[in-house]
C-alpha cells in the first residue's frame, strides 16, 4: 500500500475467524442486493483506498467505453469492506463479483471453495502477461492446489528510510544492507541530531496489522517464529524472546514518543515533518515522502529491511481482485481485472492522474516505463528487489507449518495476532515487561495450535 488510508498490513484488519463464516448471515447478506449483477455489468465490492479511487473515476470513460461493461462500484473503508468481503463470499451471496482481498484471506478463502480459479482466463489472455507479473506475487495468490485465485492490483515490501543529510551531518553511513544491530547504533547516534528528532520510528500501536507486522519481519530474522512445523507454538522460545526485547528497547530508547499509540501513519507523518531520522515500514511509504510539496523529498535515502541471520527480511503485501464462486457473470468479471491489473491501465493512470499514483509493485514492466522510473527513482529499484526477495513459504530459518512473512496464513491469526499486539504494545508503554507479555501471548498461541496439533 502506498497511502496513509491503509494502516498497514498493513492492517490486514480482522476477518475474524475466515474459516467459521458459514453462519446465519445468509439470510441477510444479500439484503437489499439483487444477487450477481446480470447481463453487460459487474459488481465491483472495493476498499477506499486512494489507488481505488482513482481506479472509480477512470472507469467508465475507458473500461465501461471499450468493453461496454458498466462496473456497479461499492466503495468502503477497510475494516468495513473486510466484513462486507467475507460475509457476502462465506455465504455466496453473490452479491458481489469481484472484490479487493489480499495475500492474506486469498489463500483462505480459496480454500473454502469461495473464489473463481483464474487459471483458465490466464491462460486464454495472453494480452495479460502473467509472466509479467512479479513471481512473488503470484505465488502468494496462488493456493494450495496450484492454481491462481488473485491478480494483484498494487504490491509492496518493506524497507528502511533514513535521512541522508542527518546521517551525513553526523559524519555517519548507512551500510547499503544493514543489520539491525547497526540500525540500533545508528538510531542512537542521530537521536536528538536535530531539534525534536528521535532516532527511529517503528510501530507499537496495537493491531495485527500494526506493531506485528514489522516486529514478526524482525522476529523472523533473528531465528524466531510464531510455530515450529509441527505446530508448537514458539513465542517463549529465546530467539522469539530476544527480537521483542530488541524491538521493544529500540523504540523505548530511541522511537517516537506515544510508540504505543503510533502506527503506519503516525510514523510516515513523523518521517515528512522531521520528526524522526529512520523509519522501518513498508515500501509504499516512499510514494509519499517523495510527492510534490513533501518537506523531506530527496533527503530520504533506502535500503532493504535490516537483517540478522536470514539474507532477506522484508514482508509482501499486496491488494488484489478476486471473483467470487459465485459469481454469475466471471467472464466480464475477468475482464474488469484484467484491465485494471493491465500494463496500460498503469500508463493510463500515469497519464491522466500521474506517475506517482501509479499502482506499482506487481509487474516488472512497470520498472522500465521512462515516465516511472524519473518520479521514482529513489526508491523503485529497492522496491523492486525487495518485493522480488520476500520469500513468504520460507521467511525464516526453520520450516514454517503456514505462509506468510509478517502474518501466519491461518484464520484464527486475525484474533491471535490482536492479541497478542496488545501485549506487546503494553510493554513498549512501560506496563509490563516482554517476557511477561510473552508468557501471555505463548498461551495464547497454544490455544491455537492444538486445533492443529490434533488434525
Amino acid at each position: 500500500m502506498r497511502t496513509q488510508s491503509r494502516r498497514s498490513p498493513r492492517t490486514l484488519i480482522a476477518v475474524a475467524a475466515i474459516g467459521t463464516l458459514i453462519t446465519p448471515l445468509a439470510a441477510c447478506s444479500g439484503a437489499g442486493g439483487s444477487g450477481s449483477s446480470g447481463g453487460e455489468s459487474i459488481n465491483v465490492l472495493m476498499v477506499n483506498n486512494p489507488q481505488m479511487v482513482d481506479l472509480q473515476k477512470l472507469t467508465a470513460a475507458n473500461f465501461t467505453k471499450e468493453t461496454g461493461i458498466k462496473v456497479n462500484f461499492t466503495v468502503l473503508p477497510e475494516n468495513d469492506v473486510r466484513d462486507k468481503i467475507s460475509q457476502d463470499f462465506a455465504n455466496q451471496a453473490g452479491q458481489y463479483d469481484v472484490a479487493t482481498l489480499s495475500n492474506y484471506e486469498i489463500p483462505i478463502y480459496a480454500k473454502n471453495g469461495w473464489l473463481h480459479s483464474l487459471d483458465e482466463y490466464v491462460e486464454k489472455d495472453t494480452a495479460f502477461d502473467q509472466d509479467d507479473i512479479l513471481p512473488p506475487m503470484t505465488k502468494a495468490l496462488t493456493a494450495e492446489d496450484g492454481k491462481l485465485y488473485g491478480e494483484p492490483f498494487y504490491g509492496e515490501s518493506s524497507f528502511l528510510m533514513y535521512r541522508k543529510d542527518v546521517l551525513e551531518k553526523e559524519g555517519l553511513k548507512m551500510p547499503d544492507k544493514p543489520t539491525w544491530k547497526q540500525v540500533a547504533e545508528l538510531a542512537a547516534k542521530v537521536d536528538g541530531a536535530e531539534p525534536g528528532m528521535k532516532g527511529i520510528c517503528l510501530r507499537g500501536l496495537p493491531g495485527w496489522g500494526e506493531v506485528m507486522a514489522p516486529l514478526t519481519t524482525v522476529v523472523n530474522t533473528f531465528g524466531g517464529t510464531w510455530f515450529d512445523k509441527d505446530w508448537k507454538a514458539r513465542l517463549d522460545s529465546e530467539e522469539f524472546k530476544e527480537a521483542t526485547r530488541f524491538y521493544v528497547d529500540l523504540v523505548r530508547e530511541h522511537g517516537e514518543a506515544g510508540a504505543a499509540q503510533s502506527g503506519y501513519a503516525e510514523c510516515l507523518n513523523n518521517m515528512t515533518q522531521g520528526k524522526t531520522a529512520m523509519w522501518y515500514d513498508a515500501t509504499a511509504g516512499a510514494g509519499s515522502l517523495e510527492a510534490k510539496g513533501s518537506p523531506v523529498k530527496g533527503k530520504i535515502g533506502y535500503v532493504p529491511a535490516p537483517v540478522e541471520k536470514t539474507e532477506s527480511s522484508g514482508w509482501l503485501y499486496t491488494w488484489a481482485w478476486g471473483i467470487q464462486k459465485a459469481s454469475k457473470n466471471p467472464e466480464n468479471a475477468w475482464k474488469f481485472i484484467a484491465w485494471a491489473s493491465g500494463k496500460e491501465y498503469e500508463k493510463l493512470v500515469g497519464e491522466k492522474v500521474g506517475w506517482s499514483n501509479v499502482p506499482a509493485g506487481k509487474r516488472s514492466s512497470t520498472y522500465d516505463i521512462p515516465e516511472y522510473r524519473k518520479e521514482a527513482a529513489a526508491f523503485a529499484d529497492v522496491t523492486r528487489d525487495a518485493i522480488a526477495a520476500a520469500k513468504p513459504e520460507d521467511p525464516g530459518v526453520q520450516p514454517r507449518p503456514a505462509p506468510g512473512i509478517q502474518f501466519v496464513g491461518i484464520p484464527e491469526f486475525t484474533d491471535l495476532g490482536t492479541k497478542v499486539s496488545q501485549e506487546i504494545s503494553s510493554a513498549i508503554a512501560g506496563r509490563q515487561s516482554v517476557d511477561s507479555a510473552l508468557k501471555k501471548s505463548q498461551k495464547l498461541a497454544e490455544a491455537v495450535a492444538e486445533k492443529y496439533e490434533a488434525s
